[in-house]
């Protein structure tokens, strides 16, 4: 009994000194729910957050790959980045400010800069725009796919009371980029009885 509990000791302070806390998300949404029961992966995601008010943040897990992508996106439009500001970029989560107000925003200490967050406009998103600076958006969402060779999967995750231009903004600017292919972050909630996909669920217990 000694020895376990030696090593479970052990096994707990192994964890809580390797752990790396995943940073707090700036914006909070309240997603749609669905029956849809497909997983995600943990790994290789894109994620595009769109919150009530319709701001729009980008996200990528990775943190060579953030690296990689803010010394891109730096160098691409002059944003004159130092080397401390990139590292907070690396290690931070989502990120919702145009490129204009990046460099400040990097900046501020972590304190600051959650609430900045509370009031950062989005990443600009005009639809009319390709590959310029007024779609900001595919800027990110470019670099990203070519710096991880096209592996990362891009997922929406968008509040439930967000209105249908905001969404089409986002959907629109995937369109230009020619991806088709995306997930949509739901949560989970009851079939419905008496419709197809409750008698498939239902067969499928039977068995």
């Amino acid at each position: 009994m000694t020895a376990m509990c030696d090593v479970a000791f052990l096994l707990l302070t192994f964890f809580m000194l390797a752990t790396k806390f995943k940073p707090d998300e700036p914006v909070v949404v309240k997603t749609p729910a669905s029956i849809s029961e497909i997983p995600l992966p943990d790994t290789d995601i894109m994620l595009i957050t769109l919150d009530k008010d319709g701001r729009i943040f980008f996200s990528i897990e990775n943190k060579k790959l953030r690296k990689d992508l803010i010394e891109s996106i730096n160098t691409a439009n002059s944003l004159g980045l130092t080397e401390e500001e990139m590292n907070s970029f690396a290690i931070g989560s989502s990120i919702g400010t145009p490129f204009s107000q990046l460099k400040s925003y990097l900046a501020a200490p972590p304190d600051q800069r959650s609430q900045l967050d509370k009031m950062v406009p989005g990443i600009p998103a005009d639809t009319a725009a390709v590959k310029t600076r007024e779609n900001e958006l595919i800027q990110w969402v470019d670099n990203a796919r070519h710096l991880s060779g096209n592996k990362l999967r891009v997922c929406i995750k968008a509040d439930a009371d967000a209105v249908y231009p905001d969404y089409k903004k986002v959907i629109r600017t995937l369109e230009n980029l020619k991806i088709f292919k995306f997930n949509l972050i739901t949560d989970l909630k009851a079939v419905p009885p008496g419709t197809a996909a409750y008698e498939k669920q239902m067969a499928g217990i039977s068995k």
